[in-house]
Protein backbone atom coordinates (compact mmCIF):
# COMPACT_ATOMS: atom_id res chain seq x y z
CA UNK A 1 0.00 0.00 0.00
CA UNK A 2 1.48 3.21 -0.96
CA UNK A 3 2.34 5.26 2.10
CA UNK A 4 0.62 8.80 1.66
CA UNK A 5 2.56 11.74 1.19
CA UNK A 6 4.22 13.18 4.62
CA UNK A 7 2.68 16.44 5.35
CA UNK A 8 5.37 19.01 5.84
CA UNK A 9 5.75 20.24 9.87
CA UNK A 10 3.74 23.49 10.88
CA UNK A 11 6.58 26.05 11.15
CA UNK A 12 6.63 27.56 14.67
CA UNK A 13 6.09 31.31 15.12
CA UNK A 14 9.37 33.29 15.01
CA UNK A 15 10.28 34.89 18.70
CA UNK A 16 12.51 37.60 16.51
CA UNK A 17 9.36 39.86 16.69
CA UNK A 18 8.46 39.94 20.23
CA UNK A 19 12.31 40.24 21.46
CA UNK A 20 12.60 42.69 19.49
CA UNK A 21 9.31 44.39 21.18
CA UNK A 22 10.75 43.70 24.71
CA UNK A 23 13.70 45.23 23.88
CA UNK A 24 12.08 48.60 23.14
CA UNK A 25 9.75 48.36 26.61
CA UNK A 26 12.95 48.01 28.19
CA UNK A 27 14.83 50.72 26.83
CA UNK A 28 11.92 52.81 27.02
CA UNK A 29 11.95 51.81 31.15
CA UNK A 30 15.33 52.33 31.80
CA UNK A 31 15.69 56.01 29.68
CA UNK A 32 16.22 58.60 32.55
CA UNK A 33 13.88 61.59 32.07
CA UNK A 34 15.90 64.83 30.54
CA UNK A 35 16.10 68.18 32.53
CA UNK A 36 15.01 71.39 30.69
CA UNK A 37 17.91 73.92 31.16
CA UNK A 38 16.63 76.63 33.30
CA UNK A 39 17.86 79.74 32.22
CA UNK A 40 19.36 82.53 34.66
CA UNK A 41 15.91 85.10 33.89
CA UNK A 42 13.60 82.36 34.69
CA UNK A 43 15.49 81.80 37.88
CA UNK A 44 15.73 85.41 38.85
CA UNK A 45 12.05 86.16 38.12
CA UNK A 46 11.19 82.98 40.14
CA UNK A 47 12.84 84.59 43.23
CA UNK A 48 12.18 87.95 42.76
CA UNK A 49 8.30 87.25 42.35
CA UNK A 50 6.57 85.93 45.29
CA UNK A 51 3.28 83.90 44.57
CA UNK A 52 0.18 85.45 44.88
CA UNK A 53 -0.13 84.57 48.45
CA UNK A 54 2.98 86.17 49.78
CA UNK A 55 1.90 89.42 47.87
CA UNK A 56 0.21 92.11 49.87
CA UNK A 57 -3.26 93.20 48.41
CA UNK A 58 -3.33 95.91 45.78
CA UNK A 59 -3.91 99.70 47.35
CA UNK A 60 -7.75 100.95 46.59
CA UNK A 61 -8.39 104.11 45.78
CA UNK A 62 -9.27 105.26 49.27
CA UNK A 63 -5.63 103.58 50.18
CA UNK A 64 -3.72 106.16 48.16
CA UNK A 65 -0.48 107.25 50.38
CA UNK A 66 -0.35 110.62 50.41
CA UNK A 67 3.01 112.60 51.46
CA UNK A 68 3.81 112.96 55.07
CA UNK A 69 2.80 117.19 55.37
CA UNK A 70 5.09 119.15 57.10
CA UNK A 71 5.18 120.23 60.44
CA UNK A 72 2.71 123.31 60.99
CA UNK A 73 3.61 126.31 62.57
CA UNK A 74 2.41 127.97 65.81
CA UNK A 75 -0.69 129.80 65.59
CA UNK A 76 -1.72 133.02 66.13
CA UNK A 77 -0.74 132.87 69.84
CA UNK A 78 2.52 131.22 68.82
CA UNK A 79 6.21 132.09 69.57
CA UNK A 80 7.24 133.93 66.64
CA UNK A 81 6.20 137.28 64.33
CA UNK A 82 3.97 139.84 65.56
CA UNK A 83 2.90 137.52 69.07
CA UNK A 84 6.58 137.39 69.74
CA UNK A 85 5.85 140.20 72.39
CA UNK A 86 3.38 141.46 74.56
CA UNK A 87 2.31 144.81 72.50
CA UNK A 88 1.68 146.02 69.16
CA UNK A 89 2.53 149.65 70.41
CA UNK A 90 3.32 151.73 73.51
CA UNK A 91 1.98 155.02 73.75
CA UNK A 92 4.03 157.47 75.57
CA UNK A 93 2.64 160.74 76.25
CA UNK A 94 2.38 163.37 79.00
CA UNK A 95 0.35 163.42 82.36
CA UNK A 96 -1.62 166.28 80.89
CA UNK A 97 -2.54 164.32 77.57
CA UNK A 98 -3.79 161.11 78.91
CA UNK A 99 -7.40 161.79 77.75
CA UNK A 100 -6.10 162.36 74.46
CA UNK A 101 -3.83 159.19 74.78
CA UNK A 102 -6.78 157.06 75.48
CA UNK A 103 -8.51 158.48 72.69
CA UNK A 104 -5.68 157.17 70.63
CA UNK A 105 -5.60 153.86 72.31
CA UNK A 106 -9.39 153.47 71.86
CA UNK A 107 -9.27 154.23 68.04
CA UNK A 108 -6.65 151.92 67.79
CA UNK A 109 -7.63 148.76 69.61
CA UNK A 110 -11.16 149.22 67.71
CA UNK A 111 -9.98 149.27 64.81
CA UNK A 112 -10.08 146.07 62.25
CA UNK A 113 -6.51 145.57 62.83
CA UNK A 114 -7.36 145.27 66.62
CA UNK A 115 -3.54 146.34 67.69
CA UNK A 116 -2.82 145.44 71.24
CA UNK A 117 -1.89 149.02 73.17
CA UNK A 118 0.43 149.36 76.54
CA UNK A 119 -1.16 152.70 78.39
CA UNK A 120 0.95 153.48 81.55
CA UNK A 121 -1.53 154.08 83.68
CA UNK A 122 -4.40 151.18 82.59
CA UNK A 123 -1.34 148.30 82.00
CA UNK A 124 1.40 149.05 84.20
CA UNK A 125 1.87 146.60 87.33
CA UNK A 126 0.12 148.21 90.80
CA UNK A 127 3.29 148.79 92.95
CA UNK A 128 5.80 148.57 90.53
CA UNK A 129 8.65 150.83 89.76
CA UNK A 130 7.70 153.59 87.39
CA UNK A 131 11.11 153.47 85.56
CA UNK A 132 10.93 149.82 85.87
CA UNK A 133 7.62 149.38 84.15
CA UNK A 134 8.32 151.85 81.06
CA UNK A 135 11.46 150.10 80.48
CA UNK A 136 9.34 146.90 80.17
CA UNK A 137 6.43 148.18 78.16
CA UNK A 138 8.89 149.59 75.73
CA UNK A 139 10.84 146.44 75.40
CA UNK A 140 7.11 144.50 75.22
CA UNK A 141 6.60 146.38 72.34
CA UNK A 142 6.73 146.12 68.79
CA UNK A 143 6.28 149.88 68.07
CA UNK A 144 6.03 152.82 69.82
CA UNK A 145 4.07 156.32 69.55
CA UNK A 146 5.26 159.33 70.85
CA UNK A 147 2.51 161.85 71.43
CA UNK A 148 4.34 165.49 70.98
CA UNK A 149 2.01 168.28 72.66
CA UNK A 150 2.89 171.43 74.82
CA UNK A 151 3.06 169.40 77.42
CA UNK A 152 5.17 166.31 76.18
CA UNK A 153 7.99 168.70 75.20
CA UNK A 154 8.00 170.25 78.80
CA UNK A 155 7.71 167.40 81.09
CA UNK A 156 11.49 166.03 81.54
CA UNK A 157 9.58 162.60 82.01
CA UNK A 158 8.40 162.53 78.47
CA UNK A 159 12.11 163.30 77.13
CA UNK A 160 12.89 160.26 79.10
CA UNK A 161 10.47 158.09 77.69
CA UNK A 162 11.50 159.39 74.55
CA UNK A 163 15.23 158.94 74.63
CA UNK A 164 14.48 155.25 76.18
CA UNK A 165 12.06 154.65 73.02
CA UNK A 166 15.08 155.58 70.77
CA UNK A 167 17.83 153.52 72.93
CA UNK A 168 15.64 150.38 71.75
CA UNK A 169 15.05 151.39 68.30
CA UNK A 170 18.08 153.29 67.38
CA UNK A 171 17.76 153.27 63.92
CA UNK A 172 14.68 154.46 61.13
CA UNK A 173 13.12 151.25 61.51
CA UNK A 174 9.32 152.15 61.73
CA UNK A 175 9.28 151.55 65.24
CA UNK A 176 9.06 154.81 66.67
CA UNK A 177 6.44 157.06 65.41
CA UNK A 178 6.49 160.36 66.28
CA UNK A 179 2.85 162.06 66.94
CA UNK A 180 3.08 166.05 66.31
CA UNK A 181 -0.11 167.82 67.71
CA UNK A 182 -1.18 171.56 68.04
CA UNK A 183 2.74 172.30 67.23
CA UNK A 184 4.82 173.76 64.58
CA UNK A 185 7.37 172.10 62.86
CA UNK A 186 9.61 174.19 64.43
CA UNK A 187 8.98 172.55 67.66
CA UNK A 188 9.76 169.28 66.65
CA UNK A 189 12.49 167.41 69.10
CA UNK A 190 15.71 168.04 67.36
CA UNK A 191 16.43 163.80 68.89
CA UNK A 192 13.85 163.20 66.21
CA UNK A 193 14.86 164.75 63.17
CA UNK A 194 16.04 161.76 61.11
CA UNK A 195 12.50 160.25 61.54
CA UNK A 196 9.30 161.80 59.86
CA UNK A 197 6.53 162.25 61.91
CA UNK A 198 2.93 162.41 62.19
CA UNK A 199 0.96 165.68 62.02
CA UNK A 200 -2.56 165.83 62.72
CA UNK A 201 -5.17 164.68 65.40
CA UNK A 202 -8.31 162.51 65.12
CA UNK A 203 -9.22 159.21 63.36
CA UNK A 204 -9.21 161.07 60.06
CA UNK A 205 -6.08 162.50 60.83
CA UNK A 206 -2.90 161.47 62.47
CA UNK A 207 -4.80 158.24 63.72
CA UNK A 208 -4.94 156.68 60.94
CA UNK A 209 -1.91 157.64 59.56
CA UNK A 210 -0.39 156.19 63.31
CA UNK A 211 -2.56 153.00 62.72
CA UNK A 212 -1.26 152.48 59.06
CA UNK A 213 2.39 153.12 59.94
CA UNK A 214 1.95 150.44 62.82
CA UNK A 215 0.05 147.69 60.59
CA UNK A 216 2.70 148.00 57.73
CA UNK A 217 5.79 147.10 60.21
CA UNK A 218 3.45 144.39 61.52
CA UNK A 219 3.47 142.79 58.12
CA UNK A 220 7.19 142.63 58.39
CA UNK A 221 7.04 139.84 61.06
CA UNK A 222 4.78 137.57 59.03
Amino acid sequence: MASSPSLPAPRSRSKKPLGKMADWFRQALSRKPTKTPVSPESTRSDVSQPSSSDRPPPLGPSAAVSPTPPPTHLGTHGGGGRWSKDYDVCVCHSEEDLVAAQELVSYLEGSAAGLRCFLQLRDATPGGAIVSELCQALSSSHCRVLLITQGFLRDPWCRYQMLQALSEAPGAEGRTIPLMSGLPRAAYPAELRFMYFVDGWGPDGGFRQVKEAVTRYLQTLS
